[in-house]
């Protein structure tokens, strides 16, 4: 029975870890990881640090035709990318099926040891999409804790008037 409920737990896993390595980059130079989405796109979550050399690498996402371009010494359409830096993080939702790549990049002038983690999330459940209010409702919903705040206050400060004016209990007015 247990073989079984093992089976079944991992034919539902939706994502898979494609790597968890260190990698050796030449000053200037690159280093790239295939990504080949056959049946279903997926969100690609990557990461990496630097664990030895220079704080100047980066990770940037793009499709395998533009990995071509990146040999020929053209610059490349990016999906997605990361700054240079000592560590960074590409977390993308591939929207369709293909072939893509994974470019780590070491902009240093000494080699760079760089620990890298791919994942990849089949769920379907990971979109994450960042909105943002218009400016007029932003506009109102500041108008409007501004009112709330400006109505607590006033009411606050009569409060406080009113027990300061009145005299303590057991005096005689006047």
């Amino acid at each position: 029975m247990l073989p079984i409920v093992c089976l079944v737990l991992l034919a539902a896993t939706t994502s898979v870890e494609l790597a968890d390595e260190m990698v050796r980059i030449p000053p200037h130079n690159w280093r790239y990881m295939e990504l080949s989405l056959k049946q279903r796109p997926a969100l690609v979550n990557a990461r990496y640090e630097v664990d030895e050399g220079p704080p100047r690498v980066r990770l940037a996402l793009t499709t395998r035709d533009e990995l071509e371009r990146l040999r020929a010494d053209l610059q490349p359409a990016l999906l997605s990318e990361t700054g240079a830096g000592s560590s960074g993080r590409v977390f993308y939702d591939v929207p369709q099926k293909g072939d893509y790549v994974l470019l780590v990049e070491n902009r240093g002038i000494a080699e760079a040891v760089v620990h890298l983690r791919v994942v990849l999330d089949f769920s379907g459940r990971h979109s994450l999409t960042v909105t943002e209010i218009t400016p007029r409702r932003k506009a109102v919903v500041v108008a409007v804790s501004l009112a709330v705040f400006l109505a607590i206050v006033t009411y606050s400060s009569r409060r406080l008037l009113r027990a300061v004016r009145r005299p303590p209990p057991g005096t005689l007015p006047g």
